[in-house]
């Protein structure tokens, strides 16, 4: 997932914004899902992504708060996540070189 927000210690982080991914991997018992291909069955992640949507929304200073948040959101949202992992990627973050990215990952067991 891709977005364009406004995380970071600096204060031009805060006003400029910057871009940043999200990747999340889960686990669920999926076997009734599987046999009846139907949604009721299964985690919508479309709901999921507007879940880490709302929480890229709000500006925090660290990622890692920032996962830690859409981490602990999800899994309440979605008590059959028996496990996950959550990594938020920044892009060009201002270290005084040319960096490509900075990640932060979490997960939840």
């Amino acid at each position: 997932m891709e977005f364009y927000a406004y995380h970071g210690c600096l204060e031009s982080e805060r006003l400029n914004g910057n871009r940043f991914s999200v990747d999340f991997a889960y686990d669920y018992d999926m076997r009734h899902a599987a046999e009846t291909d139907d949604l009721q069955y299964a985690i919508d992640y479309s709901q999921i992504y507007a879940l880490i949507k709302k929480d890229m929304a709000i500006p925090a200073k660290l990622l890692e708060h920032l996962a830690s948040r859409m981490l602990r959101h999800i899994v309440e949202a979605f008590p059959d996540i028996t496990k996950a992992e959550l990594t938020v990627t920044k892009y060009s973050p201002p270290l005084g070189g040319r960096v490509e990215s900075t990640s932060v990952t979490v997960t939840y067991e």
